[in-house]
């Protein structure tokens, strides 16, 4: 491999990543508009025009500002690579810090500041246009802005140290420091999930035990029928920034706690609330949950077996704009070099992904027909699908690359198939 033969692979997976973004966001708009004149007869009876007609403006919406995000970011990471940007930064650092860890933290940190300061005002269009025209904002200038600063810090608080931990593996660990460097992010990704229900979300939201009494023991029959352990059921004031509903789990082993947006209760009956808890419980005792994070651990192995071999080839630094380091050590530079292009190399795989994740979507469904009510269930999802204004009509073959969730039609399909034998009372 030379690396003017890498830059051109490169640039060609560049073209065909965002010429298949563009392609498939055409195909959205286009499938949506052309269908926004009549409510699926499935849905007929229960889903009006109007709100028809607003799903499909959102859905549109929400494409052409995903087609600017594309342009921008092919730009920034064309900015950062050819075009010299992180060898300027790169430079820049190194006359001031020097070559050691303080420089590879240095350098990580000044592109992800990068990134995420140009991510910032899409983010800003998206929250006070796109979610504000369509009713669903709720947040102020001033929470988004402390949102935005107080995730910045934390990200440095805790990513910082994860960081200079496997920059000094790197330089001690010989050959083997991938192995070291997955044990811990192994660690650190299991430690993350059960602390983040108790220490991070309570930074952004407000958690209070679940009140309502029949709705709690509704609940609570529900956990003893599945054999389902947790460490309590919360409501979260969602709607602080937003009138969109939702429920989780977080967390890990006794540490597993529901939260249920305060949204959504409002909106549903317990029936439906119970409904849509079993199928987040199905995730769980279909063993979903585990079966995706030794996913996301055997990934992320591979990811590091493929940038220990990549740092130590002269052509992936040149054929993507850089000169490594001679006589000084190119973690960083590598880590940072790998992390922006990554995406370029594995945006075809998206299908897989969703296909997986649709599979044990249609798994927790049928889980909870069996212990909740396939009809509350179909309930539950068309309040959740009008009320969130998501499309009725997504295009094939842009929902198969982008969403983890079947398209509505299929997965209502599939539980009224369910109804006859798995209902509950």
């Amino acid at each position: 491999m030379t690396s003017n033969l890498f830059t051109w692979i490169f640039l060609a997976l560049l073209a065909v990543s965002v010429g298949l973004k563009y392609w498939l966001a055409a195909r959205q708009i286009r499938h949506v508009n052309q269908r926004a004149g009549t409510v699926p007869e499935q849905f007929a009876g229960q889903v009006s025009l109007e709100a028809h007609r607003r799903a499909a403006a959102y859905t549109v919406a929400k494409q052409r500002l995903a087609m600017i995000e594309t342009a921008i970011g092919a730009a920034v990471l064309l900015a950062l690579t050819l075009c010299g940007g992180l060898q300027w930064i790169g430079d820049q650092l190194g006359a001031w810090l020097g070559h050691g860890l303080w420089f590879q933290l240095a350098l990580a940190a000044s592109v992800v500041l990068i990134v995420s300061l140009v991510d910032l005002p899409i983010e800003w269009f998206r929250q006070f246009r796109i979610e504000q025209a369509f009713g669903f904002n709720r947040m102020t200038p001033a929470l988004f802005l402390a949102d935005t600063v107080k995730s910045m810090a934390l990200s440095a608080v805790i990513g910082l140290p994860m960081l200079a931990l496997i920059f000094t593996l790197m330089r001690v660990s010989g050959s083997y420091w991938w192995l070291w460097a997955w044990l811990v992010w192994c660690v650190f990704t299991v430690a993350l999930t059960v602390l983040f229900p108790i220490l991070i979300a309570p930074m952004f939201n407000r958690f209070t035990p679940l009140s309502d009494p029949e709705l709690l023991e509704r609940i609570q029959a529900l956990l003893s029928r599945t054999g389902f352990a947790t460490s309590g059921v919360y409501t979260m004031d969602g709607s602080r920034r937003s009138s969109h509903g939702n429920a989780y789990f977080s967390g890990l082993g006794a540490a597993k706690r529901i939260v249920f947006f305060d949204t959504l209760l409002e909106r549903l009956q317990p029936p439906e609330i119970e409904a849509v808890l079993a199928h987040e419980l199905g995730h769980f005792k279909l063993k979903h949950v585990r079966k995706r994070l030794v996913l996301t651990f055997a990934a992320s192995l591979l990811v590091l077996v493929a940038l220990n071999w990549l740092m130590q080839q002269v052509w992936f630094y040149q054929g993507l704009g850089v000169e490594p380091l001679l006589g000084a050590r190119n973690d960083g530079l590598a880590l940072v070099l790998f992390i922006l292009v990554m995406p370029v190399f594995t945006f075809l795989l998206a299908p897989v992904a969703s296909v997986l994740s649709r599979r044990h979507e249609f798994e927790a469904d049928r889980f909870a027909a069996r212990y909740a009510s396939s009809h509350a269930l179909i309930a539950a999802l068309i309040k959740l699908y009008k009320d969130n204004a998501t499309t009725l009509t997504p295009d094939p073959v842009h929902s198969s690359f982008y969403n983890s969730h079947p398209p509505a039609s299929i997965r209502i399909e599939r539980l009224l198939e369910l109804r006859p034998s798995s209902a509950a009372s």
